[in-house]
């Protein structure tokens, strides 16, 4: 027997400060998170650029990964917003690209997910959200405001439509990024906490060693199953930001 340390399964979720940086009131510190975020972004960065570099009409195998996953991205902005959404498609396969990376990072040990906090994700989900509300006015002008009122509807039920259309579009913003950071968040928590429960077993010794391979047989299962939800997440995530794109572009 032996001692174990047991951590929070929420200590995997911490920031911590890299590098300490502050001007006036405003912290602008170097953290786990930013760096993350910033290795997401380089790797993102590499994918795009390899994507394009020495392109072939036989493709090699990276080639081929790389338009899969293009065409992939293309048939769900071709699904939610048509063919008048081709010009939007570089930012759509971005935030596709960044969001799975985010997300497959996060399965490497000691890494930290930067799309499980709420304020990684909600600042993206925002951004797209305000994108998507200036592309609808830009476009239609104040005739984009018909889409919160519905067509058919009877007049004196239309002030109770419109309230509920206006409140429904604005939880777009909270939405889209609570639902990709909680997923992140309980599958890592998950993932934690069957890991120190097999750890604890092996420590005790005996028998409950053996009784500890279950839950180590569980942790591979399940982390099998989160890389697969992180890829359903980045769909999920491309889904939404494609249909709210397309409602302001064609006024669904």
């Amino acid at each position: 027997m032996y001692n174990i340390i047991v951590h929070s399964p929420l200590e995997q979720f911490e920031i911590n400060t890299i590098l300490a940086l502050s001007i006036g009131w405003v912290d602008l510190s170097f953290t786990n998170s930013s760096l993350s975020t910033l290795i997401s972004v380089i790797i993102t960065s590499i994918i795009a650029i390899c994507s394009v570099y020495k392109s072939k009409i036989i493709p090699t195998r990276w080639q081929s990964v790389i338009e899969m996953l293009y065409l992939f991205v293309y048939n769900i902005m071709s699904e939610q917003i048509g063919t008048k959404g081709k010009k939007y498609f570089p930012i759509i396969f971005t935030i596709f690209l960044f969001v799975l990376v985010n997300n497959i990072l996060g399965m490497i040990p000691y890494n930290f997910t930067s799309t499980s906090h709420i304020v990684t994700t909600y600042g993206l989900s925002l951004s797209i959200f305000l994108a998507a509300t200036i592309i609808g006015f830009r476009l239609h002008g104040w005739y984009f405001l018909s889409l919160f009122v519905p067509s058919g509807i009877p007049m004196f039920l239309a002030p109770l439509i419109v309230i509920i259309e206006v409140v429904s579009y604005l939880s777009r913003s909270i939405s889209l990024g609570v639902r990709l950071a909680v997923n992140m968040f309980a599958g890592h928590t998950l993932l934690k906490i069957m890991a120190t429960f097999s750890m604890q077993l092996f420590g005790l010794g005996g028998l409950l060693t053996i009784a500890g391979l279950v839950p180590l047989t569980l942790l591979f299962a399940l982390s099998g199953l989160e890389i697969l939800i992180a890829f359903l997440q980045a769909y999920v995530f491309t889904v939404l930001t494609s249909s709210y794109l397309g409602d302001s572009i064609n006024l669904h």
